[in-house]
């Protein structure tokens, strides 16, 4: 399967040329931290207008694996609440990036959650406008893709434990997590919002972050997904956090009363 890219020339640029220089102008200019291996990662994944100077915080730090997997949202009512894609590649403007077939079957076969099903990817943007980002600063990468829906705790921690295992088995696989935090409200909630999510995180609490953001109700639409990544940094013996970034939308576009947070982290 060839999956045809679904939010070229809106989340990002289509021109081949314009996309790899947006892509380089996210990255820091100053003050660069020299890139290390990292396990895992959680970006932003709106718009790189938006969300892109974030995520390229985190991107720069890392020496990139040669093998993937992309963690992320299923943001719309289509396919199956827990998706992975098993073989085929995804295309953007900067050519096709392959799914590692090996390590899709693997994961698949170690969590009975996971249903092969394109139709949930098929409009999915939140792990497509990563794969630019990948393609400029990791050519020659494989990825696995799989997005969650609305799941309860119960089930995306069981996607938690199957990727741990994965992770404690292999040296060169990089789970990359992608969530926006709160959505649409103004920037003095939002920052407040965040900042509850964002201690849990940092304290590798997954089941905390899953019931302060139903009872706060912050929606950080990746939730799901980033619940999953802590339970696996947790079976794969997590050692440390960081964050690395956190902003709104307020930043470029200057709006206040309407902003979405964005966050990222990278994890030893």
């Amino acid at each position: 399967m060839l999956r045809s890219p679904a939010v070229a020339g809106t989340f990002y640029p289509g021109q081949p040329e314009v996309l790899s220089a947006l892509v380089r102008e996210c990255l820091p200019l100053e003050g660069k931290i020299a890139p290390a291996p990292f396990r895992a990662c959680l970006v932003p994944h709106a718009g790189y207008v938006y969300s892109g100077r974030v995520a390229g915080a985190v991107y720069s730090r890392l020496v990139f694996p040669r093998r993937i997997i992309l963690l992320g949202v299923r943001h719309f009512p289509y396919g199956e609440e827990a998706a992975i894609l098993s073989e085929g590649a995804w295309r953007t403007p900067l050519g096709d990036a392959p799914i590692d077939r090996e390590l899709a079957g693997r994961i698949a076969e170690s969590c009975p959650v996971l249903v092969e099903d394109a139709v949930a990817h098929e409009n999915e943007h939140s792990l497509e406008v990563q794969i630019p980002f990948l393609q400029v600063l990791d050519p020659g990468f494989r990825f696995v893709p799989i997005a969650l829906g609305t799941l309860d705790f119960a089930a995306v921690a069981s996607v938690g434990q199957a990727l741990g295992k994965i992770l404690s088995a292999e040296n060169d696989v990089l789970l990359l997590t992608t969530s926006d935090f709160n959505h649409y409200e103004d920037q003095a909630t939002t920052l407040r919002k965040d900042q509850l999510a964002i201690d849990r995180i940092l304290t590798g609490d997954a089941k905390g972050l899953f019931d302060v953001c139903r009872k706060q109700k912050i929606s950080m639409c990746g939730l799901g997904p980033t619940v999953a990544m802590l339970t696996a940094l947790e079976k794969a013996g997590r050692k440390s956090v960081e964050l690395v970034a956190h902003g709104t939308s307020a930043d470029y576009s200057g709006d206040t009363r309407r902003v979405v947070g964005y966050a990222g982290f990278l994890f030893r």
